[in-house]
């Protein structure tokens, strides 16, 4: 178990200096987190949007728009160990409210704004939340009402009432949080059934967001780009609460359309773009797409080139491509960026190849909303294309039961990992072992360096008739810079209901921003490229993992807001 990170990293050391006087104990609280960063860093840009003129608040502005919400809530009885729930389209007023309940002492619920509204109301009862924050859309049918019993609904958009930021109360003795209660209930992808609400404490949420800088360096100057919904995990820590604990800037992203994303990528000049493999591939296929459009010799030059970029930098710790690959970079909004983080899902090992050659700082991360949710992080001077990260400073990580390979399920201990699922405590008995450590249900190895490398969730593992454990992801892997396809899912299926082994197939959904062009109807054009594009990719498998069935799908697979398919909805 490491204490420090890459190169003797301690970023969390300047916390000394205000230990003792703005907190107690190892680690502050979120409140107690962003009053000293507003300390540090009041007068910085803090919380911004693009709609389509810049409005940002700084770090002074938004403490007092934060504080005046927490006495509002005070003064309606909200206090310590409440819940207060908060669902929108990510924005500074969410981000405001989000911290004005945890300022008030309470607990809070962020909630999926793509849910139905039976399925918030589920979340809403479940949770025991006593107020709601909610989007103008939704305002009316919640303000108006619901079978849960609310007892008061904000607005976070300005044209409804009562709005965010027109919220203030009476000065009190507000009763602060601790560092070991809860700060929020994150409630998991998927509504079926029992919701099952992970709790994380502040402990949890502000250990990992400064261990995890023990692999990346920060900085006041950075500007983070807030595009996938601020209410999962990975977004929440990575992107909302890394921002407010260095004193750099968030822009929050409206749109998850790439000619938007550019746009604001441009336009306000980001330095840490963090998303999922969904939409990093689709940039990086219309950097590649735009390099062929040039013809065969230009892209056969430009991929030279891009391989002598990745050598140096490899080898020499030098990165040229931001020089060499410049204009790409200007037409792509990317000259500004940093660093690129993928998380949420793995990451085809040559896209990860491809971004670092052309000059960004590209790495892969790693964790679960039960480990708040970061545990994996690949140094930037010292990545692994193949892995998701070495494990994070004060982290100890196992392989539970390791077969021939090394691979078994992946264990986990560490102050970041939760306190529970919420009011289920035989659920979360069973997901910790004799010992101690979080059962991930991820499938992975250790190298002597301590990267993890995933091989597949447990639960998805085909066992074949030579008795071999194929992990679906890893076939996913080889289709992910096929414009073609839109989506891919990998899973085993038997021959009849007594079989005992698994065959693979393919359900595919063609892209449909892909032109098809010869002969005859679209479909049978995507359905010929696509079967030709899976005897491709089996020419490059071994034989036990070659698909023997593709299915061609007409509608979509249902997904997750953070562009994962929902596996056991098909």
């Amino acid at each position: 178990m490491q204490q420090l990170g890459s190169r003797g990293r301690k970023p969390w050391a300047f916390l000394d200096e205000f230990r003792g006087t703005f907190f107690t104990g190892q680690w502050p609280t979120l409140p107690q987190m962003f009053t000293i960063t507003c300390k540090r860093y009041g007068e910085r840009p803090c919380l911004t949007i693009y709609e389509p003129g810049r409005i940002s608040l700084n770090y002074n502005e938004a403490l007092a728009k934060i504080r005046a919400l927490a006495r509002w809530l005070h003064a309606r009885g909200i206090k310590r160990g409440d819940k207060v729930a908060v669902t929108g389209k990510n924005s500074p007023e969410w981000a405001v409210a989000y911290m004005g309940v945890l300022f008030s002492g309470a607990t809070v619920v962020p909630i999926d704004y793509q849910l139905s509204n039976e399925e918030t109301e589920l979340l809403i009862s479940t949770a025991k939340t006593r107020i709601l924050f909610v989007d103008e859309e939704k305002f009316d049918r919640f303000a108006g009402g619901t079978r849960v019993k609310l007892e008061e609904v904000v607005s976070l958009g300005k044209d409804k009432g009562p709005y965010i930021y027109d919220l203030d109360g009476p000065e009190a003795d507000i009763g602060t949080a601790e560092s070991q209660d809860l700060a929020a209930i994150l409630f998991t992808s998927g509504t079926m059934g029992k919701p099952k609400g992970v709790m994380l404490t502040h402990e949890n949420l502000v250990s990992d967001c400064y261990l995890a800088q023990g692999h990346m360096d920060l900085s006041p100057t950075d500007v983070f780009y807030a595009l996938l919904p601020l209410h999962h995990a990975y977004t929440m820590l990575a992107v909302l609460i890394e921002t407010l604990s260095v004193g750099a800037e968030v822009v929050f992203g409206k749109r998850m359309v790439t000619k938007a994303i550019l746009k604001d990528l441009k336009e306000a000049k980001i330095t840490m773009f963090l998303a999922v493999p969904l939409l990093f591939n689709k940039v990086l296929s219309s950097i590649i797409r735009g390099v062929k459009e040039k013809g065969p010799i230009v892209y056969g030059l430009i991929s030279l080139l891009m391989g002598i970029s990745g050598f140096i930098k490899k080898v020499f710790k030098v990165n040229p491509g931001k020089k060499m690959f410049g204009f790409i970079l200007e037409k792509a909004s990317l000259t500004t960026l940093r660093i690129g983080i993928c998380g949420g899902g793995p990451l085809a090992p040559s896209v990860f190849k491809k971004y670092n050659q052309l000059g960004i700082d590209f790495v892969q991360g790693y964790g679960l909303t039960e480990t708040s949710p970061i545990i994996n992080l690949n140094p930037v001077e010292h990545y692994k294309e193949t892995s998701v990260g070495q494990v994070v400073p004060w982290t100890d990580m196992k392989i539970l039961d390791p077969d021939d390979r090394g691979i078994g399920e992946v264990i986990v201990k560490g102050p970041m990992v939760m306190k529970g699922y919420f009011e289920m405590p035989q659920e979360t008995a069973e997901s910790f072992t004799p010992d101690g450590y979080f059962k991930t249900g991820d499938l992975g190895y250790l190298d002597d360096e301590d990267y993890l490398y995933l091989t597949g969730r447990a639960k998805n593992m085909i066992v074949t008739a030579g008795g071999k454990n194929i992990y679906p992801e890893e076939i996913e892997n080889e289709f992910q810079l096929f414009e073609e396809i839109e989506q891919i899912l990998i899973r085993g299926y038997t021959e009849g209901k007594k079989a005992a082994t698994e065959h693979i197939e393919a359900l595919v959904y063609p892209s449909q921003d892909f032109t098809w062009t010869g002969d005859g109807p679209p479909e049978e054009l995507a359905k010929t490229r696509i079967n030709k594009i899976i005897q491709e990719v089996n020419q490059r498998l071994l034989p036990y993992k070659r698909i023997e069935r593709v299915r061609i799908l007409e509608k979509p697979m249902e997904m997750t807001t953070t562009k994962k398919i929902k596996r056991d909805s098909v």
